[in-house]
């Protein structure tokens, strides 16, 4: 699944690609956490001196890559070169592994996790939008170690990455939006877990008590500074919140106040005044994340965190995707037509997301929106 650093990066000089930030180039992780990878892995860049080669080295070789443009060949959206850039960001849910203590290993895994960030031209603000994962979708074809999987009508949408791996996900969306993908970022529970432990936790208010014995979670209203395996309980928790729904849609609100609250964190633990905490950071977020090819080497990352460093908690708007309940299956959502399409109509055009497109979804009403600060 992982290709070669080493070979990814001199096809992509050949092509005369950067990491600029720039998007629709000629074809160039928690899950919830890109924005605590990428401004780590770019303050590395600031450290300097002469250990800077050795940093380098062993920070790339924890990086993994997948190559989306060589698996989906042609057939996705234009590319269009308008300062701006598209990344799906997922969190895998596979039990294999150090992952087992979240559940039996059934032999695959599934987007527990999947969002759109997009960010708009001059790289100062963002929109990111949720796509919950019981969303039934039409599944396309997708292409896996050479063999085709038939596409489905009504897959939910996890599901895209379970039989076919990030590509299949990628092609997923690209078709749900029209919308191509400049990059792809994937990250597990225990990369998760390991990263948020050495940020030193991240500070939350929570409004009311969280009593969840599916994911382990118990917090008394109040201030609170969150463990690896408490942070991992919050985003993944949607049972025992009083006046939630207990489905995914509450999850969803859960996960982006903390990923706010992440950034905030990020922002003020100074990490440039630690270099071995720096370091510590560094090497955990490397090796936490998958990412598309155009992404697996430091020199990318940081040149793409380097140029979102602008952006706030307070310049991202965050969404859900449109949906309302299936009519047949009531533990299934199915999105809104019309209000969807002008979610990705906005973000085609590079445009802030109405607030008409998310009324009268069920995707931002899960009751739990206002659980954490």
């Amino acid at each position: 699944m992982a290709d070669s650093n080493g070979t990814a990066t001199a096809e992509r000089r050949s092509r005369g690609i950067r990491a600029t930030g720039r998007r629709r180039k000629a074809p160039s992780r928690r899950r919830r956490v890109l924005t605590v990878s990428l401004c780590a892995l770019a303050s590395v860049v600031l450290l300097g001196g002469a250990g800077l080669g050795y940093v380098y080295y062993q920070l790339n070789g924890n990086l993994k890559g997948v190559d989306i443009n060589a698996a989906l060949g042609t057939d996705r959206p234009q590319n269009i070169d308008d300062g701006s850039m598209d990344i799906l960001v997922m969190g895998s849910d596979s039990r294999a592994g150090k992952n087992s203590d979240y559940g039996r290993d059934e032999g695959g895994a599934r987007s527990d996790t999947a969002m759109i960030v997009h960010i708009y031209k001059g790289h100062k603000k963002a929109s990111v939008v949720g796509i919950p994962r019981d969303t039934l979708v039409e599944r396309p074809d997708c292409t896996v170690k050479g063999r085709t999987v038939p596409g489905q009508r009504r897959a939910m949408f996890n599901t895209a990455y379970e039989v076919g791996g990030a590509p299949c996900a990628v092609k997923t969306v690209e078709t749900m939006s029209k919308i191509r993908m400049d990059h792809f970022i994937e990250v597990d529970f225990t990369g998760f877990k390991k990263l948020i432990d050495a940020l030193g936790g991240v500070g939350i208010t929570t409004t009311k008590s969280i009593d969840d014995e599916y994911s382990h979670l118990h917090l008394k209203p109040g201030k609170h500074t969150l463990d690896g395996e408490q942070a991992l309980g919050l985003v993944r928790t949607r049972h025992g919140v009083p006046g939630g729904d207990g489905s995914d849609l509450g999850r969803i609100q859960l996960q982006q106040a903390f990923i706010k609250a992440l950034m905030n964190q990020v922002k003020s633990i100074g990490l440039l005044t630690s270099p071995t905490k720096l370091y510590n950071i560094a090497e955990t977020a490397t090796k936490a994340i998958t990412t598309d090819t155009e992404l697996n080497s430091v020199g990318e990352l940081t040149g793409l965190a380097k140029s979102l460093g602008g952006i706030g908690s307070e310049n991202v708007d965050m969404v859900t995707l449109p949906v309302t309940g299936d009519t047949i299956d009531k533990d299934r959502v199915v999105p809104l037509e019309r209000q969807s399409q002008q979610v990705w109509q906005a973000l085609h055009q590079d445009k802030d997301i109405p607030k008409s497109a998310i009324q009268g979804s069920a995707g931002d009403k899960g009751g739990t929106g206002n659980y954490v600060k």
